[in-house]
């Protein structure tokens, strides 16, 4: 059952805010990371539910669609307005599966913030590299670290700290709170797992959590002597002696980004109590300002199923997140013309197309009438809302920095841009548009009947207009949906079936394959195109294989175009009739579907050299000849290599099928790279280097520290194996896996590109896709 909102709490988002006082924020992570419990209690410490939700129960607020409820895990993102104290939060859950990556890619482009959350148990995994690399891709400017789950066996703050520098997440994390196991000693000496309180070093306090969910706060002395006179921790408690040098080591990290800050400190008199009594709202400016500049990650902890730590997630995000007008924007662009991205558009039988938008500029209400400048078509608003995850409440307007969802939108897609229809000419422009990942895997769709070919097809282009990575095309009469993953195409499958009610069939599923440049030269004719009417429409190419050291443009799949000065072509999304888009359109069309094996192309680059149309001549054929002319240079490169899509895979299993299991991946084409044991420690080695920054003793986390040294207890046996494997040989490895290690290993992936195939493996595909 959905929790309904508190009428009181509804409606308080809908007041006008001081966009100073926004924060637009995503919480992002590796699956299991416990994103959405993090979310369920900030709804419950801000006053939005009575009671949080679990994802065991599938109770909670955001993951409200039946499959993840069945599943247990994040599908689709899911917006929230927050109010906590004078802020307000629009807090965006994402999922943390690779399958779903596409709704992390749309979050990251539409706010100005994250909270990326770290089981302390596992420290950095796949998929945070992952969601980090999207964040920096969009260039999300201001980012909190939520060490998760200290609760747990194992937990290590310590390691998990480690683990941001020895991934390169950040050269400087800087920790602004300190767990507390226990406040029994003896819990130490025991190598209890758990946590009982924070230490807040910026604030200086502590937050004490009581065995029935209640916390107090309790402020620490800014004499050293005093600190072994305090009635709510036990005087020989370890963490006491440590406070003291841990604040005093904030600031001496800290003054490495402020000249103002470290003048400051070189005039305080000698001693700890200067550190202990300085001014804490001094303090945390300056930690705001090093925050915006990137130049330290602050790092938080807790249990979000304890709800330990939520408060404080929510006071540093408010302190130290970037506002709308933190970014690199006028900041009277509130009073500027209207300017809207579209970062996600959904289907609901009771509303209608809803689609989520960002006001990055202006203001918009229900009589505003917008141009898509993507795609230059008016659309009209029906209704404006704010979404609190599966209900909707009503508002009048969508001010700068806002995020709401309109809906009536008939036209506009995931990455449009949206103005004012009324507005100059001069002042349209296009705001960076969301990418989708590329597809590693497609299904053929087969419609039950005839009758039911049209249904099956307009259904799969509304779903893809709501799911970007779901690629739709037809080769040689075959309809194929293409996704990010065996569990992208399930939901996809579940979707269709339950949202639009088509009768149809998924066929076998396949990897996408690609196909590169061959090695044959153009001929001069293929430069030429003949319209209808006789006239030679000429578009000069010159193409050649990327370089290993150049990466392909996500808005070519992969592949490069430039124009004759080398700067980056106009991407076939575009629109309008300039000779540019034009051609953009009918080199896309073309790179789609290879001459020799109907596969797509890619690792391709393309100099577009020249662009000749005779006079009288309409320019829409140039989209044609575009198709047509590269086409032909394609044929005449003939047939190149064919490549498969790979992912990255980390299994971990115990000692005693730690053999089988690599044999079975060398046998399935796997790349072993490396053996490790599994445990954190040994990933300290490499990546950013530990000076200059504060490395927390083990023992604050003591299940942590004694599993990985062994002094409690037998250290772990769990082995991991890190390798690379071709995707089409791992499609169902969770079974083989569970076979081989007896139900108890895990695996994770993270896609790892397109490589080139052996003649022998390109023979295998040939046969298998029908062209050999």
């Amino acid at each position: 059952m959905r929790p309904r909102l508190p009428r009181l709490w509804r409606g308080v988002a809908t007041k006008s805010v001081d966009p100073a006082k926004i924060r637009n924020i995503a919480l992002v992570a590796h699956i299991d990371s416990g994103k959405t419990t993090l979310t369920e209690s900030i709804l419950h410490a801000s006053s939005y539910l009575s009671s949080p939700g679990t994802v065991d129960t599938g109770s909670t607020t955001t993951d409200f669609l039946p499959a993840e409820r069945e599943r247990g895990i994040t599908i689709q993102s899911a917006s929230i307005p927050v109010r906590w104290k004078d802020w307000l939060f629009n807090l965006v859950d994402t999922p943390g599966h690779a399958d779903f990556g596409m709704e992390v890619e749309s979050a990251s482009r539409v706010v100005d913030g994250a909270v990326v959350l770290i089981d302390s148990v596992e420290g950095v995994e796949a998929q945070t590299k992952g969601v980090w690399k999207q964040l920096d891709r969009y260039g999300v400017p201001t980012r909190i670290m939520f060490l998760n789950k200290l609760d747990r066996p194992g937990a290590s703050f310590r390691s998990s700290l480690l683990s941001l520098l020895s991934h390169r997440l950040h050269p400087h994390p800087m920790a602004l709170t300190l767990p507390i196991a226990s406040f029994n000693v003896q819990d130490y000496a025991r190598a209890e797992p758990g946590i009982q309180g924070l230490v807040d070093l910026v604030n200086w306090e502590v937050w004490k959590w009581h065995p029935d969910g209640a916390s107090s706060r309790h402020p620490l002395p800014v004499d050293p002597e005093k600190m072994k006179e305090l009635d709510f921790i036990p005087a020989d408690h370890p963490i006491i002696p440590h406070l003291a040098p841990a604040r005093i080591q904030l600031f001496d990290n800290l003054s490495m980004f402020s000249e103002e800050l470290m003048e400051s400190l070189l005039g305080l008199p000698p001693g700890p109590q200067s550190y202990l009594s300085f001014d804490n709202t001094v303090l945390m400016r300056h930690l705001r300002t090093a925050s915006l500049k990137d130049e330290i990650l602050p790092v938080l902890c807790g249990s979000a199923m304890k709800h330990i730590g939520t408060d404080l997630v929510m006071d540093y995000v408010g302190a130290l997140l970037a506002s709308p007008l933190d970014l690199k924007h006028d900041p009277k662009l509130d009073k500027g013309p209207l300017k809207l991205l579209a970062w996600k558009v959904t289907w609901d039988k009771r509303l209608g197309w809803m689609t989520f938008v960002r006001v990055y500029s202006g203001k918009v209400n229900k009589k505003t009438t917008l141009l898509n400048s993507t795609r230059g078509q008016k659309e009209r608003i029906s209704k404006l809302v704010l979404l609190y995850a599966s209900q909707t409440e009503e508002v009048e307007e969508l001010s700068f920095g806002s995020v709401g969802v309109l809906l009536g939108l008939k036209a506009t897609r995931t990455g449009d841009t949206l103005e004012a229809a009324g507005a100059p000419a001069s002042s349209h422009s296009s705001l960076r548009d969301i990418v989708p990942p590329p597809a590693v895997i497609a299904v053929s769709v087969i419609p039950n009947s005839h009758g039911d070919l049209q249904p099956v097809q307009d259904a799969l282009e509304s779903l893809s207009r709501t799911d970007p990575s779901v690629r739709i095309d037809n080769q040689e009469g075959q309809l194929l949906a293409h996704g990010l993953g065996a569990l992208h195409l399930e939901i996809v499958e579940g979707r269709l079936r339950d949202e639009w009610g088509v009768n149809f069939e998924f066929g076998k599923r396949r990897v996408s394959y690609h196909e590169s440049l061959g090695p044959g030269a153009p001929k001069r004719e293929s430069q030429l195109w003949k319209t209808d009417s006789g006239a030679l429409v000429s578009i000069e190419l010159q193409l050649r294989v990327l370089n290993s050291d150049e990466e392909g443009d996500s808005n070519w799949d992969g592949n490069v175009v430039v124009d004759e000065k080398g700067q980056p072509f106009d991407p076939p999304t575009s629109v309008g009739g300039t000779h540019r888009t034009l051609v953009a359109q009918g080199l896309a069309s073309a790179l789609s579907n290879s001459p020799n094996t109907s596969l797509q192309m890619s690792h391709i680059h393309i100099n577009v050299l020249k662009i000749d149309l005779p006079s009288g001549v309409q320019p829409s054929v140039l989209t044609g000849a575009a198709a047509v002319i590269l086409r032909n240079h394609l044929r005449d490169a003939g047939m190149g290599p064919v490549l498969e899509p790979f992912v990255a895979l980390r299994v971990a299993v115990g000692e005693d099928a730690l053999g089988k299991v690599v044999k079975d991946l060398t046998e399935h084409g796997a790349d072993v790279l490396d053996l490790g044991t599994g445990s954190l420690a040994g990933e300290e080695v490499g990546g950013y280097v530990e000076d200059g920054n504060y490395v927390p003793p083990g023992w604050l986390s003591p299940s942590g520290d004694a599993s990985r040294t062994g002094a409690a207890g037998a250290p772990r046996l769990k082995r991991t194996i890190n390798a690379v494997a071709p995707l089409s040989q791992m499609l169902d490895y969770s079974n083989r896996l569970r076979a081989l290690s007896g139900g108890h290993g895990i695996f994770e992936m993270a896609n790892a590109g397109f490589r080139p195939v052996s003649s022998a493996r390109r023979l295998e595909i040939l046969k298998e896709i029908g062209r050999a």
